[in-house]
Order: structure tokens, then C-alpha cells, then sequence
């Protein structure tokens, strides 16, 4: 039976959802319906999960063609939300644009009709800016009342700041202004829409000169090193499964390539699924940098971008993009190897490893069924696969620095919560790394993240707009999954669902 922290947490967990639920339904109210059909779409994105786990907790397994079915509804379901939501959005825009053509009109007629237009720099810090002055005459002139209306200019770096009341539709004005700065200087300066500190709108100028710098040669020979070493220890982490060491019989070494090619599929549709979407955007990537590791085969690859993100939406499609393709191979492998695995299976492992994960040992239970009440499983070798490939993707998906999961937290949340989700991840890692001190794996990841991964992304160039509410739902979607592939179920729980 479900003991009694069993229960509570439980109960703590229904509770967390049901608040975030109404959390989100009240942020939406206030944008009308527009605003609560993006929440029922969040809801039923969320749905089909929550009622998987919701019932397996409760002792109750939906089969394979039961998940189906629910995934189907909901996508169905998704898809007319979707329709109405556009419907209504084109209705809204033309109504926006309106209002906002009669206030800019309005507002032009009261500067004309006034004694004195002030200027539109009415107030420049004495300091020595770094743009020459002739460039700073023309930059100012870019700004206006129908898009930026500067107040102050401050010195930034190798640019400026220019502070200000942004007027009209974000991103409308900043393709204006952007446009305007392109036609007088080309690619010289970067412009940037960025939330100052007073939770205000500024606009920054850079030189080009501060954009991302492409791989150096040095790197990319660390890069073509990194791949090889990636390559010897997938076979040797998959020669540790088939049994034997492959460096102590290269002899051997063919029978490692089918479950090393597995993972490999793993960690290709990653990296393809991150440079389709940056490709789209015209975002340039550098090589992959992967992490090998004898445990498992690799820990993914490091992936910096080489050229500015345009907006926030881009940083959440090419950030998503890697572990939602990488995430959707790994379950087909695992789905597909539990269905295939028999008595005989080449693999024998005990039913307790299915404690290790949320998801994969109740995945397990719905395709296997009493099987897990035996001690010694068999289980064909692509649900190793599946299973490392799902860890591997929910590693990436931390909300950390420049992690996937931290990329995707920035575009959703901001640079703020960002931050904070990062201290977050470090301090639970480093406080499992120091519990279970016989598991390398939180330690490697406090080091990495640490040491070369916890600095934010830097800001798009459009900080202001945030990614749609879908996209905040698939982005909830993909940390709930990872938290449920990493997080074990306790020993209790999983002999009430027969698991071990």
C-alpha cells in the first residue's frame, strides 16, 4: 500500500497542478478569448499526461492502445483550439492596428498643434559616447512617435542605450526601426529591444563587431576529437551492456555497432532537429561538441550559436527543436523494444532498474504487465537504447545556463527566472551529487554546467516579444517529461504498481 508521505506528496502534487492551472487560467482572462483558448490549448496539451500518471499512481494501467487514443483526442482536440485561435486572433489584430493608427494620428496632431516639439534626444549623459558623432545623428534619427520615442542616450560598451517610450506594436516598431538602421549603416550596427532596468522598454546599439565569433580552428579540431573519443565510448559503453570490455577484445568490436548506431540515431536527430529550426531562422550553429562518457555512451553536445537570435519565439524553436526530435526516437526505440522483448530476449536485467524512471518503468508496465513482478526481466537490447537516449535528452533539458532546458526557460520566462532556475538545478544536483556520491552523473553535470554552461544565452535582438502561449505549453510539456525520465519511483510506490 501507498504509505502516508506517499499520499501527501501526492496530494501536494495535485495541488501544485490544480494551482498552476488557475494560475495560468487568470493570467489569460485578462486577454479575453483570445487569452483563454491559448489556456485550453496549454490544458489539453497537458491532459493526456497528467491523466496517464494521474491513474497509474492510482493503480490503474491504460495499454498502449489506451495512450494512443488519449494522444489522438488531444491532438484533435489541439488542432480546433488551434483554428479558433487564429480565427479570433485575425479579428483582434485588425481592430488593434486600427485603434493604434487613430491614437498615432491623434498624437501627431497634438505635437504639430504644440509651440515647441521637444527633441528627441531631450536629455544626453555629458559622457563620451563610442559611436562616432556623425553615426550618433543618424541613429538618433531612426527613432519616432509611431515607433521608439527616445528621451535619453547613455553610453554602453562600444554603443548606446537610448531610453524612451516605445509607441505602437513591439514588433512592429522594432522591424521599423531595424529597417531604418539597416538602410543608413548596412550591417555596421546591431540594434537591440531590450527591458531595462526599470521594467521599461530601452533600445541599445552595437557595433557588429560584438556578434557571436565563428569557430576558431582550434575548436573545431577539439570538436572532430570530442566526435572520435564520442564514437569509442558509445562502443565501449555498449560492449559494457553486451558484457565484455571492447578494448580487451577489439575482436568483438562488431557486435557493438548496432546498439552504438541506436544511440548515435539518438543524438543525430537532436542535432538535427536543432539546426532545421535555426536554418529557418537563418541562425548560424557551430560544430556540435559532444560529451562523451563511459556510462552511458555520450551525454549529448554542446552547441553555441554563432550568429544573433532574432527574437525569443527563435530561441524557443531551435532550443526545443534538438530534444523533441532526439525525446520522439528515443520513445519509438523504447516503445518498440518492449514490444519486441520476450522471454529470450538477449537481454536479461532485473525488473528493479524500472524503478530508476517515472516514465520508462511505467511505459514498461502498460506493454509488459506482470512481467515486472519477476525478478529477472528480458527485454530486447532497443530498450536499453530508447532508455539512454531518454536520459540523455531529459540531461539536456535541465533549466540550466545554456541547456536546452535553460535556452527554453529564457525564451518562455526571461533572463530572470532563467538565472534563477539555474542556481536551482546546481544546488539539487550538487545536493544529489553529495547523497548518492556512487553516481558520477549529477557531479559530471554540476561540473559541466558550472564550469561551461551556466551563463544565460545572450539577448535576442527582440528581448521585448515573448513566445506564444503554445509554445510555453510544449516548453511545460518537455520539463514535466524530463522530470518524470530522471525521477524514480520510491520502492513502495512501485510494489503497489507491480514494478520489481
Amino acid at each position: 500500500m501507498i504509505n502516508a508521505s506517499e499520499t501527501t506528496a501526492i496530494v501536494l502534487i495535485l495541488f501544485l497542478a490544480l494551482g498552476i492551472l488557475i494560475w495560468g487560467y487568470n493570467r489569460s482572462r485578462v486577454y479575453g478569448k483570445l487569452g483563454l483558448l491559448a489556456w485550453l490549448q496549454s490544458v489539453i496539451l497537458m491532459a493526456p499526461w497528467l491523466l496517464f500518471f494521474g491513474l497509474f499512481a492510482a493503480g490503474i494501467y491504460l495499454n498502449l492502445a489506451g495512450i494512443l487514443l488519449l494522444l489522438l483526442v488531444s491532438t484533435s482536440v489541439y488542432i480546433y483550439l488551434g483554428k479558433r485561435l487564429r480565427a479570433a486572433g485575425q479579428n483582434t489584430i485588425l481592430r488593434e492596428r486600427a485603434a493604434q493608427r487613430i491614437q498615432t494620428e491623434q498624437l501627431e496632431n497634438n505635437l504639430n498643434n504644440s509651440k515647441a516639439i521637444p527633441n528627441v534626444d531631450s536629455k544626453v549623459i555629458p559622457d563620451v559616447l563610442p559611436i562616432p558623432e556623425e553615426d550618433l545623428k543618424i541613429i538618433k534619427s531612426i527613432f519616432g512617435i509611431d515607433t521608439f520615442f527616445a528621451t535619453e542616450t547613455i553610453p554602453y560598451q562600444e554603443g548606446a542605450i537610448f531610453r524612451g517610450n516605445l509607441r505602437g506594436e513591439i514588433e512592429a516598431s522594432f522591424n521599423r526601426l531595424s529597417e531604418k538602421l539597416k538602410e543608413h549603416f548596412g550591417e555596421k550596427y546591431r540594434l537591440f529591444l531590450v527591458e531595462g532596468v526599470e521594467n521599461k522598454p530601452v533600445v541599445i546599439i552595437l557595433p557588429s563587431t560584438n556578434d557571436p565569433q565563428p569557430t576558431t580552428t582550434a575548436q573545431k579540431y577539439i570538436a572532430i576529437i570530442l566526435f572520435v573519443a564520442t564514437i569509442l565510448t558509445s562502443l565501449e559503453a555498449a560492449g559494457f551492456l553486451l558484457g565484455f570490455d571492447i578494448f580487451s577484445n577489439w575482436g568483438r568490436a562488431i557486435e557493438t555497432v548496432p546498439m552504438s548506431l541506436g544511440l548515435w540515431a539518438v543524438l543525430g536527430a537532436h542535432e538535427i532537429g536543432h539546426r532545421f529550426l535555426a536554418n529557418r531562422y537563418n541562425i548560424r550553429l557551430s560544430l556540435p561538441f559532444f560529451l562523451p562518457t563511459w556510462q552511458i555512451g555520450s551525454f549529448g553536445a554542446i552547441t553555441r550559436f554563432e550568429s544573433l537570435v532574432p527574437h525569443r519565439t527563435a530561441l524557443f524553436d531551435v532550443a526545443f527543436a534538438g530534444p523533441a526530435l532526439g525525446g520522439l526516437v528515443s520513445i519509438i526505440l523504447l516503445i518498440i523494444g518492449l514490444t519486441l522483448s520476450h522471454t529470450g530476449s538477449l537481454f536479461q536485467i532485473p525488473s528493479q532498474f524500472f524503478q530508476s524512471s517515472i516514465l520508462v518503468g511505467s511505459l514498461a508496465r502498460v506493454v509488459l504487465g506482470d512481467e515486472l513482478q519477476k525478478t529477472i526481466v528480458d527485454i530486447n537490447p532497443l530498450t536499453i537504447v530508447g532508455w539512454l537516449g531518454l536520459v540523455i535528452t531529459a540531461l539536456n533539458l535541465l533549466p540550466a545556463g545554456q541547456l536546452d532546458g535553460g535556452r527554453i526557460v529564457q525564451a518562455i520566462y526571461g533572463r530572470k527566472v532563467a538565472r534563477r532556475t539555474t542556481i536551482i538545478t546546481l544546488v539539487i544536483l550538487g545536493v544529489i551529487a553529495i547523497i548518492n556520491p556512487i553516481n558520477p552523473i549529477p557531479l559530471y553535470w554540476t561540473i559541466l554546467i558550472l564550469f561551461l554552461q551556466r551563463e544565460l544565452e545572450r539577448p535576442s535582438l527582440n528581448e521585448i516579444s515573448e513566445p506564444d502561449d503554445t509554445r510555453a505549453a510544449w516548453g511545460l510539456l518537455a520539463l514535466f517529461l524530463m522530470l518524470a525520465t530522471l525521477i524514480p519511483l520510491s520502492p513502495s510506490l512501485a510494489g503497489q504498481l507491480g514494478i520489481g
